[in-house]
């Protein structure tokens, strides 16, 4: 039997998996999502959220395509990986997964041949049968600049009224340097978010969400506010650490016969990490306000 069953769970609530129905939407994440999707819904062009490595991007962006999906006027593609050796080979790629594939007998389709094939194809989709074109591109801080010119080109295709592709970048800091190079791309951006680590009670609310997402609805709590406090404390509120700290620290109390998971748990796991040389050392980002116990 897995560990979360022993314990009162339906389901692994601390998996750092990007599963839509466990992301807790902080009032951050909340306005992002929601900023997103009416630039969409008005055809504005291109979204860019910015934040560091387990602040809840990807599970963003998945809760993103959870809600395209209850809409039959968009036809969306993501792009997981978005490192291509060429503006080529990128641009093949998007045509080739929105279902474009310019076919010449005689030579192969050059970059040209592709962006004129796209460009009739978003117009048909768009104009003629009034669909909403979405390219989200997750970790989109490994495009070249390159891979970004063909980006921009793409946002050029338009109405008077609306662009014909709408573009949702999600990447690590660093892409805010990249776009601010290419002026013209920087100047077509509709909506700038950035997703900051939480604080100690929405990294609280977070916990107790994600345990109530899993099944588990018996009255004991299973973090003392101690524990809870620790666990702020050596994460800085990162989304993505505190889940793999509360799922060590559920094992742990298994492991250790113990009820409530406290902060002398907490510390004994950092302990451990210290000893072993994985403490992280460097953040980015400062968590929103420090907690004192």
């Amino acid at each position: 039997m897995s560990y979360y069953k022993i314990l009162g769970f339906k389901k692994e609530p601390f998996s750092t998996s990007p599963d839509p129905d466990f992301f807790y939407l902080s009032k951050e994440h909340e306005a992002a999502l929601t900023n997103v999707l009416i630039d969409l819904r008005l055809k504005r062009g291109m979204s860019v959220i910015l934040g560091d490595v387990g602040t809840g991007k990807t599970t963003l962006s998945r809760k993103l395509i959870q809600e395209l999906k209850d809409r039959d006027d968009c036809l969306f593609h993501m792009v997981l990986d978005p490192y291509y050796e060429n503006p080529v080979e990128f641009l093949s790629s998007i045509a080739r997964n929105f279902g474009v594939v310019p076919l010449y007998q005689d030579r192969i389709a050059s970059l040209v041949d592709m962006r004129d094939a796209l460009e009739r194809f978003f117009f048909k989709k768009t104009v003629e049968e009034n669909k909403t074109i979405i390219l989200i591109v997750d970790e989109a801080q490994k495009l070249t600049g390159e891979c970004l010119e063909v980006l921009r080109v793409l946002l050029n295709y338009e109405t008077n009224e609306f662009k014909l592709l709408q573009l949702v970048l999600l990447g690590q800091l660093e892409l805010q340097t990249k776009i601010k190079e290419i002026p013209n791309f920087f100047d077509r951006i509709s909506y700038k978010g950035k997703l900051e680590p939480l604080d100690f009670e929405e990294m609280k609310a977070m916990v107790f969400f994600r345990m109530q997402q899993a099944g588990y609805h018996i009255e004991m709590h299973l973090f003392l506010e101690e524990a809870l406090g620790a666990i702020y404390r050596h994460t800085n509120g990162y989304p993505r650490r505190v889940n793999m700290l509360c799922h060590r620290a559920l094992k742990e109390l298994l492991l250790r016969n113990k009820f409530v998971v406290d902060a002398e748990l907490i510390e004994r796991l950092v302990e451990e990490d210290v000893k072993g040389g994985w403490q992280r050392t460097n953040h980015h980002l400062l968590q929103k306000s420090s907690y004192s116990s």
